[in-house]
């Protein structure tokens, strides 16, 4: 898999790509991440990439060029399956989408910035709209973020357990249920003793109990359907 990502603040999203499961999937080989500063495809010396809306109004506006020029080149270099958009009022990010999206080969996403982009980039260039929550933040790029680790974990090969990421919290549309470790007794609070009997099909029949009354008490959303 190949992710690119246009930001205006590339120095952001350095950091996540160089630790732990993201760092060692580039590593091996099975996700390659490229950043593209978007004001390297400004059409002026200033590497100007936004501008005053339209009819007035508080805001900058990412302006349309800058952005063709950085997709239009992209494209021009290989097929992409999705030129998503990160955006407040996009798709709410969820598990589905990440599972979806994790089976892409090449990706573009776009980081929003000030009051947003040109709807022309939005009508002409992009083909999904994710939001990670219904809240604003500076810009896209801590989203974008978001949203990578989501995927990459997916790819197959990044983590060392296959089966973990398909145990995970809403991949059956339920919280994950609770788990312990070592020690099975400490100040006197104890494992539940299913958990150590070694009775695999008891103790999946627990963790599916388990998961359906955990999602019942904290997310009954989650059930609804």
């Amino acid at each position: 898999m190949r992710i690119d990502i246009i930001t205006v603040l590339p120095e952001l999203l350095a950091s996540p790509f160089e630790a732990s499961i993201l760092k060692r999937a580039i590593e091996k080989g099975l996700v390659e991440v490229h950043t593209h500063n978007l004001r390297d495809y400004s059409t002026n010396n200033y590497k100007q990439i936004d501008d005053y809306q339209f009819g007035g109004g508080a805001g900058m506006v990412m302006m349309i060029e800058p952005i063709d020029k950085c997709i239009s080149q992209l494209k021009a270099e290989r097929d992409y399956d999705e030129i998503i958009y990160m955006t407040p009022d996009g798709s709410t990010f969820s598990q589905g989408i990440a599972n979806e999206l994790s089976l892409k080969e090449n990706i573009i996403i776009l980081c929003g910035h000030y009051k947003g982009v040109d709807q022309r980039v939005r009508d002409h260039f992009i083909t999904r709209e994710i939001s990670v929550g219904d809240f604003v933040l500076s810009g896209g790029e801590l989203a974008a973020a978001v949203v990578c680790d989501a995927i990459i974990r997916l790819i197959p090969g990044v983590l060392g357990n296959e089966t973990s990421a398909l145990t995970d919290s809403f991949q059956d549309d339920l919280l994950a249920p609770p788990i312990y470790t070592r020690p099975a007794e400490y100040k006197g609070w104890k494992v539940p003793e299913i958990l150590l009997s070694g009775n695999t099909a008891k103790i999946e029949a627990w963790r599916e109990n388990e998961a359906h009354k955990h999602t019942e008490k904290r997310r009954p959303d989650l059930l609804d359907d």
